[in-house]
Formats: structure tokens, sequence, C-alpha cells
């Protein structure tokens, strides 16, 4: 603050403190000392009880950077005065939150080691009688020496401390200057009331912008010195300000940010505005954002910017988050969509299922998924991590089948860097690292090698996973769910599985029915199907009558729920069901044995001229002499049920 001149002597303060007056006792430091007591301080207490990380401390420090300004230059020409005597000041808040600190580095050093640092509380409840902390609860200038700290750690310092008013005469911060014990003097407590006093005249002539453009250097340099990006906005989302750490993250000089909207750089800014100015906040949320090139995601914390409680601009906080973990994470399947309540099924056999499933998902043991292709294993093992506590956790997926045996190893335990030719500077995690805290997905386990298994079974058993090209052993905390369509013991008998890893997965076994041992679930999951691919791909959904639900429902459906989702699709693009497809003797016999004596005569009439045209490839000729009647008469059955055999 340029044309200020704090000036202390011997006479610039009088001031009648009551410590200098034998005749009167220190009534503040006996009410401190009974505070304490209440508030069951320790007098054996060495650090704060309350000190805030530095997300909480950025925030305090731009609540009270017009303070931290103004105080600035006065701090620095106090300390001119007691340079080199082993002094060192001290600024809070109105709450005894340390903003700043400064002093002779030796004296500075042993205060670090009682953590007085930025972010630790010095009020009485948190750290005991001491200047700060009882000049801002009993509001007047206080000077504590030695014995009179309430905690015995502090019996060495000698300190002197005074509240800072505004200009209602609010307290919102405290002045504080310390010192070794024998360096006791009533002068002190005069220069630190005499600084204070100063501050207060300051902030009461001059109005807070005309401070900060009076003080933009300043500004800046406390912007700059923290390594978030910082923007500073109003409510329609103009950017007031920004620090420079901000400008590199988007990718623009400093200046150029100032005056632009921030919805031009935030996608959804909106519901975003919305969740800072609710009372849940926006906190630790990944954004993507726009910058020059391309669009990248930050970490996000929003906060408002509030006057006589009334919201006047928002500050974001950005942290970077590396685009190509973010990338990574999204290819190894990291997070868990479906849950239990998107299992389509009300069949008896699917709800006996569900129900175990659910019972075990709290569990840390290990799950076996078995069933036929298509039955929907990974959907099951997805709707276990959702319903477990680990929900919130990683979700690997690793296809045991599409991994070559030389990779396997390495993708699954990672390697350290030179462990082979061609092998990542630094390294590289594997899968389990990845996977730690959550769930690892071990898709066609049967198809996994011999001498992998063995090594699974001992992370199984250890907890433990080893890189390759590395000794030492990384602890992980994952839980394994494995699936096969193979039968796995059978394989066992054969040679090609290890019986030891098989009972080590086998812990809880979940298998999965097919399709046709479910077939009332399949009006349903088809119903399901139409709706959701004729949305994905922009076309209407194919009508289904009874008799050819009756024909779907009686297909084997060897590929399960993954066969029936392509039939369906295939559907939608002829604009037709493909019947010819599932139309095969065990349809027939299973309309023999169930669908016939559901169905009339004249739909079955229908459905028998339908498979006959496709298996003559809609050859009127043809077709009419399987059926035994004439052209004519096999026309007027076409058009009586509305068949198109136009092909």
């Amino acid at each position: 603050m340029t044309g200020v001149i704090l000036v202390i002597s011997e006479n610039f303060f009088e001031w009648n403190d009551p410590s200098s007056n034998d005749k009167m006792s220190k009534d503040y430091v006996k009410n401190a000392y009974d505070r304490c007591v209440k508030y069951g301080v320790e007098e054996d207490l060495i650090v704060s009880k309350r000190i805030i990380d530095s997300e909480k401390l950025n925030r305090k420090l731009l609540d009270n950077k017009d303070l931290i300004i103004t105080a600035k230059p006065f701090i620095n020409q106090l300390y001119d005065f007691v340079e080199g005597s082993d002094f060192f000041i001290i600024l809070t808040d109105k709450d005894g939150c340390i903003l700043s600190i400064t002093g002779d580095e030796k004296i500075l050093d042993r205060a670090k080691s009682l953590m007085m640092i930025p972010g630790a509380y010095m009020d009485e409840k948190n750290i005991g009688t001491n200047a700060m902390g009882t000049a801002l609860a009993e509001n007047r200038p206080v000077q504590i020496s030695g014995a009179e700290h309430f905690i015995k750690v502090y019996h060495r310092w000698t300190c002197s401390g005074a509240p800072i008013h505004d200009e209602h005469g609010n307290i919102i911060g405290a002045l504080d200057l310390t010192g070794n014990c024998d360096c006791v003097h009533s002068h002190t407590l005069g220069m630190v009331v005499a600084a204070v006093k100063a501050i207060e005249s300051i902030m009461r002539l001059n109005a807070k912008n005309q401070l900060l453009r009076e003080n933009s250097a300043l500004i800046e340099s406390l912007f700059d010195s923290i390594q978030d990006g910082i923007i500073h906005c109003d409510l329609e989302g103009k950017i007031i300000s920004n620090n420079e750490q901000a400008g590199r993250m988007f990718g623009r000089k400093r200046d150029k940010l100032m005056g632009t909207n921030i919805s031009s750089l935030i996608d959804d800014w909106d519901n975003i505005k919305k969740a800072t100015l609710s009372a849940n906040g926006y906190h630790d949320e990944d954004v993507k954002v726009n910058v020059k090139m391309n669009k990248l995601y930050y970490n996000l914390n929003s906060y408002t910017i509030s006057e006589d409680n009334q919201e006047h601009g928002i500050i974001l906080m950005f942290k970077d988050v590396k685009r190509v973990r973010k990338l990574a994470n999204k290819i190894m399947g990291r997070k868990a969509i479906y849950t239990f309540d998107k299992i389509i099924g009300q069949s008896n056999a699917m709800l006996d299922v569900i129900d175990f499933a659910k019972k075990v998902s709290d569990s840390k043991s290990t799950v076996l998924i078995t069933g036929e292709s298509g039955c929907g294993k990974e959907v099951f093992a997805q709707a276990i991590q959702n319903h477990s506590p680990r929900r919130n956790e990683p979700f690997v997926v690793i296809n045991c089948g599409a991994i070559p045996r030389n990779l396997m190893e390495s993708e699954l335990f990672g390697y350290d860097e030179g462990a082979f030719t061609g092998a990542k500077r630094g390294g590289q995690v594997g899968k389990f690292e990845v996977a730690d805290g959550g769930t690892i997905f071990l898709d066609e386990i049967g198809e996994m090698p011999l001498e992998m298994q063995t090594k699974l079974l001992r992370v199984i058993e250890e907890g433990t996973i080893v890189r390759v090209g590395s000794s030492a052993e990384t602890p992980v905390n994952v839980r394994i769910i494995a699936a096969t369509n193979k039968r796995l013991k059978d394989e066992v008998k054969k040679g090609n599985f290890r019986h030891d890893l098989y009972y080590r997965l086998n812990v809880i076994p979940i298998e999965l029915p097919p399709l046709r041992e479910r077939r009332e679930d399949i009006p349903k999951l088809t119903d399901y199907f139409m709706d959701k691919i004729s949305h994905r791909i922009n076309k209407k959904p194919v009508n289904i009558s009874d008799a050819e639900m009756s024909i779907i429902k009686a297909y084997q459906w060897p590929g399960n729920v993954r066969e029936l989702e392509n039939f369906i699709e295939l559907a939608i693009n002829k604009e037709k069901l493909p019947l010819n497809l599932i139309s095969t003797s065990e349809v027939e016999a299973s309309i023999a044995e169930e669908s016939y004596r559901l169905i009339s005569i004249e739909e079955m009439e229908k459905y028998h001229i339908k498979r006959v045209l496709q298996e003559k490839d809609y050859n009127i000729t043809s077709a009419a002499k399987i059926l035994g009647v004439g052209r004519n008469t096999l026309y007027r059955k076409l058009d009586k049920h509305n068949i198109d055999y136009d092909k």
C-alpha cells in the first residue's frame, strides 16, 4: 500500500494496560483460564486442535482478501521495527484462523514446529490462552506472557494481540506480535495496537473496489500463489477476475479470460450455477471444459460470494484431471452401470438368482458366475458391484480369452520400467492396481492359461501382486468376480484348469438360467429391446402378433439374451420379423407341445403358410404344391391373412 507510513515510538501511543499496573490484576487471564477449563483444553496440548486443509484455506484467503491487502504494509513496517529480535507477526481472521505469518527465520522455525502455520486456529477453544484468541474473546488488546498461557508448550512465548474491527465495529480479525518470553515489554502491545488502529483507519477510508484496484499486484500474487485455477464471475457468468493458472488451464492469456462468459468455457454451466447457489453446493465434480484445441476434464469446486446475505458472485476453483487417465478409466470400464432393478426377469428362476445375488453382494468372497453365452453374466457382476459397499469404487473388466498369453501377466499385474523391450518409461499400472478398493471381473476365466492361473491363485491367497520385472509385493484390496460358459469341473478333470483355483473362485457360485428355461421373460425382453433399439437407430418398432410371439417363445435361443437382442435389431432394420431364422424343427416341436392349443386354427394356418413361403423363397408355385392347394386358392388365403408375398 503506497503512501501509508506507520510511526511508532515510545510516546506515540499511550495505553492503560492492566498488565503494566501492579495494582490491577489481569482479569482477562483469569477469564481465559476459566474458558479453557470449560472447553476441556489440555495443558499438554502441543498443536492446535483445528488445522484446515489447503482448499479451505484458499477460500479463507479469498474471503479475507481485503483484510490481508490492507494489513500487509503495516505488518511489513511492524516487522522492520522488530527484525533481528526473534519476533514474528501473525494475522488471523475473526475466528482465529491464521491467514499470514511473518518474522525472523529462527523463531519462525520454532513456531512451525508447533504447527503455527496458515490454516491453524489460534482461538482459545483450540489452543488455549494466547494473545490472539484471548483478544478475540475479550474484544480488547491483551498481552500474555510465559505461564499465563494455558498450555505448557507456549510458556516460552510472550505475545501481544489486539482485535481488528470493520467500520461497523464488528471483529474481522486479530494482529499478534510474538517473541521469546524474556523479551516481554509493554511497548510491544502498544506497537500492535497502533498497527491495528492504522489498519482500521485505512479500511474505513477506502471503499472495497478502490482497495482492489490499488492493490491489484498483491491480489494477483495472492491468487497466483495458489496452484488451482481460480475464476471469479458474477451471477450472470461474466468473468471478473482470474489467476494465471486459470489462463494456462484454458489455454489463454490471463487478461483474455476477463469479460468472457464462463458458459463458453464450461459445459452445463446452468446446472453448475444452480448447484453452487443451493444448500448442498458444488464440490469435487469432474466437468468438461472447452479449451482452444479440444475438450478436457477438470475437477471443480465452486463457492458463492455473498455480502449481507446476498449472493453477488461465484468463485470457481479448477484442479487438473489427467485426460489420459480419464480416457483409460473409460476404456477399462471402471464404472459399473447395471443394477438389479435394471435386470429384466419375473420368472421364478430369475427372481431366485437375483435374490441370492443381492444377499451375497456385501460379502468379500469371490464369486463364480456360470451360464451359457449371452445370459448376461457381466450384467450380474455389475449389479453385484452396485449393490455392495464397493459401489463407488472401480469396476475393472478383463476378458481372459481376448488377451494374448504373452501380455496377460503385464495386463493383470503391470510392469516396471525396463521389464522388457518396449516397456514404457516409468512402467505400467496393472488392472489389479487399477481395481484396488473395488472389483475386478474376470470374464471367460476358463480361457486363462495354466501359468497365469497359478499367479492368480497367489493373488487371491495373499492379497498382493508383483509387477513384471519387480520383486516388490504391492497389497491390493480387490474383490474378484469370475465368469465362464464352460463347465470348470470338466476342465479340472481334463487338466485345463487348476482344481485349487477352481475352489478358490467357486466360493459363491451363481448359475444363470438360459433363456429357454425362463420363456415367460421373453415378451418383456422383446418389448425392452424393441423400444431401446428403435430409439437408438431411429427406426419404427415392429408389431408382433400373438402367433409370432408364440414362435419366438418356442425357439430354443442357443445365444440366449444376446441372440434375442440381435434378432430384434435385425427385425427393426428389415421392418419385419425374420422368422425364417428361427423356424426350425425345435420350434415346431415346442408349438406342438405348448402352443397349438393356445392358437386358433386361422392363426396356425397363417403361420404355416408364412413358414412355407419363407422356406420356398416366396415362390407361389412351389409353396402351393407343398400346401396341396392350387395357386389361386393360395392367393386367396394370402389376401385373407394379409400376408405379403411380393418379395
